[in-house]
């Protein structure tokens, strides 16, 4: 059976599209809206308990002491890319609406995937330990930094959000604590869970389309879908692409100009350059409210499949380099 092409979207992609469809057309409303609620919660509660039980500690050590790595990571990860998004805002708001410019700006204050940023590092022969603790500890540190920055750079320019204090306390309660407890149960569950990868597959991606179905819910019965023209998705779609290309660009030119050598610069693109889907919806749902999220999260989505394509290429690329191909295959996405 041959293979999909690589610039086709994967099927995550298709079963977003297809929930997206699905709010549009039937929303939930009333007391099947609450359930939902109800249910996501409890799944993104299991997502990030499976997480902390699947984290190894040995790899985060090994990777611990590769400081200037990690410091130009965490800077592209959350100075470079919202600094982006503010400096061009004369550009990118006359192409999308501000409810979309608004989640233009959420998308820039996002910490980095982990498993596409790790695999994409594996594929590209990068250094992988540095990859797992640099993208590890984005998310971990993302639950501190994108509530703080939301309120510094988002609320400024239009977004209505939660404060940084009560979003903090929100998120560590309902994203920190279940993964926390996972990875203190770690010595007694974590092979178990490493047995059963396609369990936190299901899960991940499983709470990541329950919450855009609850989110394009609520945001369909506001009128999204009134307010977003499709000249604006267009622009959507270029704006994407620019802050895309402007990441990988000079996250490349500064791990070539600080000295990094090759494994070091694949690893700093693709955990400097990415930013995470996982993190951003369950995220959005606590900072933001219900009918607002679904257009918050909508250029994070579109981001997201963009930089998976994208970066496929570019780790192919990397990959061939000297005598030896690329050997990992990239499983699942983000």
């Amino acid at each position: 059976m041959s293979r999909r092409p690589r610039f086709l979207p994967d099927n995550f992609t298709f079963a977003l599209l297809s929930v997206v469809t699905f709010a549009s057309l039937l929303p939930a409303s009333g007391k099947v809206a609450h359930l939902f609620e109800l249910l996501t919660t409890a799944a993104i509660g299991l997502l990030f308990f499976l997480h902390g039980a699947k984290l190894s500690r040995e790899a985060v050590v090994n990777g611990l002491t590769h400081w200037r790595l990690h410091l130009l990571v965490f800077g592209s990860t959350f100075v470079m890319f919202p600094l982006l998004g503010l400096a061009l805002k004369p550009l990118l708001l006359p192409l999308v609406t501000p409810e979309l410019y608004t989640g233009v700006l959420y998308l820039c204050v996002l910490p980095a995937t982990v498993q596409s940023a790790i695999a994409f590092t594996a594929m590209a022969r990068g250094n992988m330990p540095a990859a797992i603790c640099s993208a590890s500890a984005s998310t971990l540190l993302g639950v501190f930094i994108t509530p703080v920055l939301v309120n510094l750079v988002v609320l400024p320019h239009g977004g209505h959000a939660s404060s940084s204090l009560g979003s903090i306390g929100r998120i560590l309660l309902q994203l920190m604590v279940p993964f926390v407890v996972g990875h203190l149960l770690r010595p007694w569950i974590g092979k178990w869970i490493q047995r059963r990868a396609p369990v936190l597959k299901f899960v991940d991606q499983g709470s990541i389309l329950l919450v855009v179905y609850t989110a394009f819910s609520a945001a369909v019965i506001e009128g999204l879908w009134r307010q977003v023209p499709a000249h604006a998705l267009v622009g959507l779609l270029f704006v994407c692409a620019v802050v895309l290309g402007l990441a990988l660009t000079l996250t490349t030119f500064a791990a070539r100009r600080l000295g990094f050598d090759t494994a070091d610069e694949i690893t700093i693109v693709f955990c400097g350059s990415k930013k995470s889907l996982a993190s951003g919806i369950p995220m959005a749902k606590v900072l933001f409210a219900s009918s607002a999220a679904g257009a918050v999260v909508l250029p994070l989505m579109l981001f997201h499949q963009m930089q998976l394509m994208v970066c496929a290429v570019l780790a192919q690329r990397y990959g061939r380099r000297g005598d030896v191909g690329a050997s990992a295959v990239l499983k699942t996405a983000e």
